[in-house]
């Protein structure tokens, strides 16, 4: 969680029902419905950042290739040959 002198108020509208549901899951955890909302939000975007990372290095290996154990015995004219 990042230090408090860092953090920045944010307002939203939610509906009713909304926010009702959302007292219930921040009580359920022994929490506010803000400190539940900022640990929500901080989830995601940790995931979105894990996800963003894995695709980077998925990416990577693509471009390396991969040796499949195959040997070339044959060179390029001579699978051509006609």
């Amino acid at each position: 969680m990042p230090v408090l002198d860092d953090m920045q108020n944010l307002t939203i509208r939610l509906s009713k029902k909304t926010i009702q549901k959302a007292r219930v899951l921040a009580a359920e955890r022994s929490t506010s419905i803000s400190g539940f909302v900022t640990s929500q939000i901080e989830e995601l975007a940790g995931a979105d950042d894990a996800y963003e990372r894995a695709m980077r290095r998925a990416f990577a290996r693509m471009e390396e290739g991969f040796h499949l154990g195959g040997v070339h015995k044959l060179n390029r004219d001579a699978l051509h040959e006609r």
